[in-house]
């Protein structure tokens, strides 16, 4: 018996070619009418059988599964905090894919670890950091989950050993803060039920006062408070919590403050967006997506932490059939979450070595443009109606005579454009991001036309079977 191996030099042509197909579909068919689950599994041969097929045959089959998969990186894509698609960042993600290097030690990364070792000073130095330290992990709701674990820990030192000894471990975040913190509460025992959703002010940004309440009345009753997370970038208004009365109840109080700038961190770029970074520097430790803002292929994010030592301290284990050379400093796995672990840096610093600083600060520069842009239509339309300025990138507003969840879904099923909705003030709102950087303003355009119809159709089909 012999194993059936599929050399790369066989593969890397399909690859191109799999690759030039999609590009050309998505020119000619840039929103994909989605179809049922039941459709596509009877139109799809997607079952594992006892033998293997020929790859000429798994390559016609892949062909397929790209011509029913939602497109997510074209022009008419304003559905999540991601969008377009950076070549130079796109070869990284390729690479690493061919190398499969484990990103654990420098016995087996090597280069790999210095290049992660250099992006977390560079992006600590940007969040004003004099010695950061940091990891990458596999999204941002798994670095706020690692900024949670910090903050646990420091709070309750035995911890990590004994357990819980039973007190309410109190968690403090805006009601307009990610979800991520209330799975991660879960997760953590500390429970869903102790993450204190702070009031917001109009603009979405949490009320300090509100929160010192809160954090009094916790001690009061006994309770232990963790953690404030501070939000540099909502998801649906994309505000920017006051970091620095913020990291001044911090320090007073003597609570970790960790930032979710899973979204808004690369605005750091701009020097007209710094002053809403005024305080970061005092946080202890910081979530950033280079997946969202800066264009990287999903997923990308750093875990980044003022005081060096605390990752090694909260996540290190020994292992002795693993890490055999070398110092904690080239092993990254001794300061993370995961064991086996991607390399997502060298997507991100083949990205930045093209684009430099000043690449990213024309790309936040032309995202917030257009932003203004399509504020300008909004204002312009009678039919449509402007529901808070825009903070950052994230144009909220609602069209008259139209529900705005129900119109985004006609959108997509019209293959029109894929838009997401959201709720403001307990009303749905189209919610409409700007993260494609190559966007020309005619699609801005075409976009409100678009939708202008769509609203003036009414009802909605139904999803193709």
């Amino acid at each position: 018996e012999h194993f059936v191996h599929v050399e790369l030099s066989e593969a890397l042509p399909a690859l191109v070619a799999l690759i030039e197909g999609h590009l050309l579909r998505e020119r000619v068919e840039p929103v994909r009418t989605p179809l049922s689950p039941e459709a596509l599994l009877e139109r799809l041969d997607l079952a594992l059988g006892e033998q293997g097929v020929p790859f000429g045959d798994v390559v016609e089959q892949l062909h397929e599964v790209l011509a029913v998969t939602p497109t997510t990186a074209s022009d008419h894509f304003f559905n999540q905090l991601f969008g377009g698609r950076d070549g130079a960042a796109v070869v990284g993600e390729a690479l690493a894919g061919v190398l499969n290097n484990s990103m654990y030690t420098y016995k087996v990364a090597g280069v790999h670890v210095l290049i992660e070792l250099l992006l977390v000073k560079r992006m600590g130095a940007l969040m004003g950091y004099d010695e950061p330290e940091g990891v990458f992990t596999p999204g941002g709701s798994l670095s706020n989950l690692a900024g949670m674990v910090m903050a646990r820990n420091e709070a309750v030192p035995d911890l990590m050993d004994r357990g819980s000894d039973g007190r309410a471990l109190r968690i403090y975040t805006s009601a307009d803060s990610h979800y991520s913190i209330r799975k991660a509460a879960s997760m953590l025992g500390i429970g869903r039920d102790n993450v204190v959703k702070v009031a917001v002010d109009e603009r979405g940004r949490m009320v300090p006062e509100a929160l010192t309440k809160a954090i009094a009345a916790d001690r009061a009753a006994g309770h232990v408070p963790v953690m404030i997370n501070a939000t540099a970038g909502t998801t649906v208004l994309g505000a920017f919590d006051p970091l620095e009365p913020l990291a001044d109840l911090a320090q007073r109080e003597g609570i970790w403050l960790h930032v979710d700038a899973a979204y808004g961190g690369s605005m750091v770029f701009h020097p007209d967006f710094r002053a809403h970074f005024a305080g970061i520097s005092r946080a202890d430790s910081i979530t950033w997506d280079a997946h969202k803002m800066m264009g990287v292929p999903l997923t990308c994010s750093v875990v980044l932490v003022r005081h060096k030592g605390h990752l090694t301290k909260h996540f290190n284990e020994t292992a002795d059939y693993l890490f055999q050379d070398d110092t904690d400093d080239l092993n990254p796995g001794t300061r993370s979450l995961q064991c086996g672990r991607r390399n997502d840096v060298l997507k991100l610093w083949t990205a930045w070595k093209t684009h430099g600083d000043e690449g990213y600060r024309r790309r936040v520069q032309v995202l917030r443009d257009n932003t203004l842009y399509a504020r300008e239509i909004v204002e312009r339309e009678p039919r449509l109606e402007l529901v808070r300025e825009p903070e950052s990138l994230n144009l909220c507003f609602k069209v008259g005579g139209a529900r705005a969840d129900k119109l985004c879904t006609a959108m997509n099923r019209r293959g029109r454009a894929m838009v997401g909705h959201a709720f403001v003030d307990g009303e749905p709102v189209v919610r409409l991001v700007f993260l494609d950087p190559t966007l020309p303003r005619e699609r801005i355009d075409a976009f409100f036309e678009a939708l202008l119809l769509t609203a003036e159709e009414g009802e909605l089909p139904e999803v193709s079977r």
